[in-house]
């Protein structure tokens, strides 16, 4: 990632912390929002959808502040291959509201996970490549964390940066986690989340 240790992290942490943000978030959705739900008119559908806008935006206006924070450090933030670097934080973004969206139905049925889930995020945090490149471990172990889709989230990004880095990215991989989680929140929410609101 040549000589920049803060863009070296700056491309690690901020896919890595708008999936974990934006899961956590729109996790929350309806117990935040529970009140909405005694208007006949407003469904879970509705909050989740409505939460998943929000999270969006947020997301989007945390990069835009790393842009400028990076900027102000004197770092340049425009990577080699922009769109790569877009279709990245995208991705990032789809597996949170993904994942989200599924704790949804899980929260629904078992309120403690809230807590379980945001000690997973965090593990899946350090072990994911923000503070280290993982394609540099042992094959072996880099062979399981490419099982993460964050750590090729993450790679995908850094690749917009680095062209030459030297690792490669299971694109469909990390589209398929990121689309089946939403067809299975889809599914969870006419299921599970209606059954037990």
């Amino acid at each position: 990632m040549g000589n920049n240790p803060i863009l070296f992290v700056a491309t690690g942490a901020v896919p890595a912390l708008v999936f974990q943000y934006t899961s956590r978030e729109a996790m929350k959705a309806i117990l935040v929002n529970k009140p909405l739900m005694y208007y006949p008119q407003v469904k879970s559908f509705d909050i989740m959808i409505a939460r998943f806008i929000v999270e969006t935006v947020k997301g989007f206006q945390g990069l835009l502040i790393i842009i400028g924070i990076l900027l102000l450090l004197g770092v340049d933030p425009i990577p080699e291959d922009p769109a790569r670097a877009i279709e990245g934080y995208l991705m990032a973004l789809l597996l949170g509201l993904g994942m989200g969206a599924i704790n949804i139905g899980i929260m629904s049925f078992f309120p403690g996970w809230l807590w379980g889930y945001i000690v997973f995020t965090i593990s899946i945090y350090m072990t994911s490549g923000v503070f280290f490149l993982p394609h540099m471990l042992p094959n072996e172990i880099y062979e399981i964390l490419k099982w993460n889709p964050v750590v090729q989230i993450i790679e995908w990004v850094r690749l917009a940066y680095n062209p030459s880095l030297g690792v490669t990215v299971d694109y469909f991989y990390v589209m398929a986690w990121g689309s089946g989680s939403l067809c299975l929140c889809l599914l969870m929410e006419r299921t599970v989340v209606r059954r037990f609101q």
